[in-house]
């Protein structure tokens, strides 16, 4: 089993910066790629970005490419440095693990995944 803990939420004005943390327990995410998301009111939930566990491989949705970073900080650890944010990045964000399937394929979408944080608030001022 492993429990997800997203922190780093928060209120900011558009054009600043946050940056998300995924904490893992019961297990090391060693194994698993790990994936953000994120689900503003009354829309589905929307992929962001997703790092491999093997070769820390990485891939993003394009309205987030070269604005937003995912890094294995450490075992436990997964971040997510957001730049440049707009308004209409106002959601929750939530991280999750997955042990089998492609980031370039079947990981960018929420089926996949084995284990969901509860989330954190993200919200962007204009």
């Amino acid at each position: 089993q492993v429990q997800l803990v997203e922190s780093g939420g928060g209120l900011v004005q558009a054009g600043g910066s946050l940056r998300l943390s995924c904490a893992a327990s019961g297990r090391t995410f060693s194994s698993y790629a790990v994936g953000w998301f994120r689900q503003a009111s009354g829309k589905e939930r929307e992929f962001v970005a997703v790092i491999s566990w093997s070769d820390y491989n990485t891939y993003y949705a394009d309205l987030v490419k070269g604005r937003f970073t995912i890094s294995r900080d450490n075992a436990k650890s997964t971040g997510l440095q957001m730049n440049s944010l707009k308004p209409e990045a106002t959601a929750v964000y939530y991280c999750a693990a997955a042990l089998y399937g492609s980031i370039f394929g079947a990981l960018q979408r929420p089926g996949p995944y084995d284990y969901w944080g509860q989330g954190t608030q993200v919200t962007v001022s204009s």
